[in-house]
């Protein structure tokens, strides 16, 4: 997914991203949207305080950039534990996991990112760390090997995945709680964005707000990036001040459309559209045409145009929808369209 990480919309984490931590809420209360969500885990917490019991696990799971991380962080705050913070990818042998899990004390909060990225040996580890807070070792080889298990202290798994379908079922059924993190509706973005300029003692206006909350694709982590980018403009070109006109000069110079469609977006359903008639089009030819990844547009442009409903996706492949056509003031063709074979 090469092009994912260049473009300023992309949902993935990027290295500047890392000030934005200073803005991330701290507790349940401080978080704007995911009500739903954030209910369940009052309750969870309450419970098991008073229970004076360890969380059960939790398992996020949802697009980049919604909070996954930060939910983790939240409830280490509000259980006034420590949180030791991982990577499916980064624990490579089960002896790296073994290492972590003997460090942990009662209470403790390991957080695993990509957790569907965890290597066969490694889950085999966590099961029985996870069910049973034990931890089986096997020392030597051949004949003379034995197992001993060692006890772990009780702690808590808060696994995060952007991949729910590549966890593996045994691994997803310890998870006592699961819980999907959808986009921010924009009322929700609006107080995000508001948030964050007052935190970062940006002066704004309600319509330069707006306009960033609005092109933010319902992400967090996108709507605090392009803040900064609006930022910087607002102090090099204008007066310092974020207002609706400031926001849009600064926006659209970033080729991102009122919609928050980037340049990426526009090529893939300007193909369509042009190239192809409207579709159906197959993800390698998009890709082909534009000179992309196939798994790039899949992941990464695709999820927003279908939540925007600008193409469908169906047996024989991709197609424009009118929504698409209006979006860029093309006359929608009335005629059906035909499959194309690819």
């Amino acid at each position: 997914m090469s092009e994912s990480p260049k473009r300023v919309i992309s949902p993935d984490p990027r290295p500047d991203d890392r000030l934005d931590q200073a803005l991330r809420p701290r507790k349940l209360a401080e978080i704007i949207g995911q009500d739903q969500i954030c209910e369940n885990l009052a309750i969870l917490i309450d419970a098991a305080r008073k229970r004076n019991e360890p969380l059960d696990h939790v398992l996020f799971y949802g697009p980049p950039g919604l909070g996954k991380t930060t939910l983790a962080n939240v409830l280490a705050n509000e259980m006034g534990v420590n949180i030791k913070v991982t990577a499916g990818p980064a624990v490579e042998r089960a002896g790296d996991l073994a290492a972590i899990l003997t460090n942990l004390h009662a209470g403790d909060i390991l957080f695993i990112d990509e957790i569907h990225r965890l290597g066969k040996a490694v889950e085999e580890v966590l099961y029985p760390a996870m069910e049973d807070y034990a931890l089986d070792i096997v020392i030597g080889k051949g004949p003379s090997a034995r197992s001993i298990r060692l006890k772990l202290p009780r702690f808590t798994v808060v696994g995060a995945t952007t991949r729910l379908a590549l966890l593996s079922s045994p691994l997803r059924a310890r998870f006592g709680a699961v819980y999907r993190l959808d986009y921010y509706d924009p009322a929700a973005m609006k107080k995000i964005v508001d948030r964050a300029a007052k935190m970062l003692n940006v002066p704004s206006q309600d319509g330069g707000i707006e306009e960033v909350a609005r092109r933010a694709r319902g992400t967090p982590r996108i709507a605090l990036r392009l803040l900064r980018r609006v930022r910087d403009f607002a102090q090099v070109r204008a007066d310092g001040v974020i207002d609706r006109d400031v926001a849009n000069q600064a926006l659209n110079l970033l080729n991102i459309d009122p919609l928050g469609l980037d340049e990426v977006d526009q090529r893939v359903l300007m193909t369509i559209i042009q190239k192809y008639n409207g579709g159906p089009v197959g993800l390698n030819t998009i890709a082909a045409s534009i000179s992309e990844e196939s798994d790039t547009i899949m992941d990464v442009v695709e999820p927003y145009l279908l939540q925007l409903g600008f193409i469908d996706r169906t047996p024989q492949g991709r197609v424009a929808t009118r929504a698409a056509y209006d979006h860029f003031g093309l006359a929608f063709p009335e005629e059906t369209q035909q499959p194309r074979l690819i």
